[in-house]
């Protein structure tokens, strides 16, 4: 395995989530390749940390589906699985949609403008083709409503999910299609500000039910 460079900058009070959160984003952006065997003693290297939260870590990948661990004990990158992601999204929809009608009633001025701010970097991330941006800003645009909503349940429960979505994200878009998703977002906003609650979720729900058909339409360019 090809060890990353060391971040010092970031290094949380919990050993354990820094452990996880170091090795689920190198996942989902693709510094660990699926397939790739991760070894405890370059990840200590890697991380700095002691076996301990690594193997803690890994049991939180696993269950997220995002590494496996095959019969000789050995871990690795779990590969990319179309189905898999599919099935994500779909969760994810439903979830975003309950944390929009959920949050419609507790928004503020400020939250609302958060959302119309992570939609500017949305689209200007799409006019310059940076997919991971595009992402970053669109998880801060839904991160809003998923926080407003005071649902301790959902962040978990997304974070089972949107892993495995935005990896196959990364990995299925050499370009970005969908630019609508800007005035999807754009709608979303309105009718959140209007306090059209369920109106706001079934809006949300549709965005992400859209992301789901531009991953298969990808998925389907990728096998021819």
């Amino acid at each position: 395995m090809p060890v990353p460079v060391p971040d010092a900058t970031h290094r949380p009070a919990s050993l354990r989530d820094y452990a996880y959160d170091a090795l689920r984003t190198a996942i989902v952006d693709g510094t660990l390749a699926p397939g790739e065997k991760l070894r405890d003693a370059e990840l200590e290297s890697w991380l700095g940390v002691s076996r301990t939260p690594i193997r803690e870590a890994i049991t939180r990948l696993e269950a997220a589906g995002l590494v496996r661990t095959e019969r000789a004990r050995q871990t690795i990158v779990a590969p990319l699985d179309e189905r898999a992601a599919m099935n994500a999204q779909a969760i994810a929809a439903s979830l975003h949609e309950l944390a929009a009608r959920e949050a419609v009633a507790q928004l503020t001025a400020a939250d609302l403008a958060l959302m119309t701010a992570a939609n500017e970097r949305f689209r200007l991330a799409l006019a310059a083709n940076d997919v991971d941006a595009a992402i970053t800003a669109d998880d801060d645009f839904h991160g809003v409503a998923v926080r407003a909503s005071a649902n301790e349940l959902l962040p978990a429960l997304l974070e089972q999910v949107t892993p495995t979505l935005r990896r196959l994200e990364r990995a299925r878009f050499s370009s970005l299609a969908g630019r609508a998703s800007v005035a999807d977002h754009e709608r979303i906003i309105r009718l959140c500000a209007d306090g059209l609650a369920i109106e706001a979720g079934a809006a949300v729900r549709e965005n992400w039910l859209t992301l789901g058909r531009m991953l298969a339409t990808a998925a389907e360019h990728h096998a021819d």
